[in-house]
C-alpha cells in the first residue's frame, strides 16, 4: 500500500522559523516564543540575552516583538486556546 503524498502547499515547511520576544526581563533574562513551520503552534521559552542571540543566529531567525493575535474570550471554541503566559498572567492568577 503506499501512501499520497501530500501537495507541496500542504506540506511543512521546517526551513521557515519564527521567533517572537514576549517580554525582556530586568534581570537579563528574554521571554520568548519559538516555531518551526508554522508560527501557530510554538514552544515558549526563556534564557539569558546572550544564548537567546545565539540561539536566533543558530536557528537563521531574526527576532520579532510581534505577539500572536489575542485568543477569544468567552466561548467553547476558544477555550482551550491560551499559552502558558496566559495561563499564568489572566486564567490562574487568582489561585495564587
Amino acid at each position: 500500500m503506499s501512501a499520497v503524498p501530500p501537495a507541496p502547499e500542504d506540506r511543512w515547511d521546517v526551513q521557515r522559523r519564527f521567533i517572537r520576544i514576549v517580554k525582556e526581563h530586568g534581570s537579563g533574562m528574554v521571554e520568548f516564543e519559538f516555531a518551526i513551520g508554522e508560527p501557530g503552534l510554538f514552544v515558549e521559552m526563556v534564557m539569558p540575552r546572550p544564548q537567546f542571540l545565539d540561539f536566533c543566529a543558530m536557528q537563521g531567525v531574526e527576532p520579532t516583538h510581534d505577539r500572536l493575535p489575542e485568543q477569544g474570550q468567552g466561548n467553547a471554541e476558544n477555550e482551550w486556546k491560551w499559552s502558558l503566559r496566559d495561563a499564568r498572567e489572566r486564567r490562574f492568577r487568582h489561585e495564587f
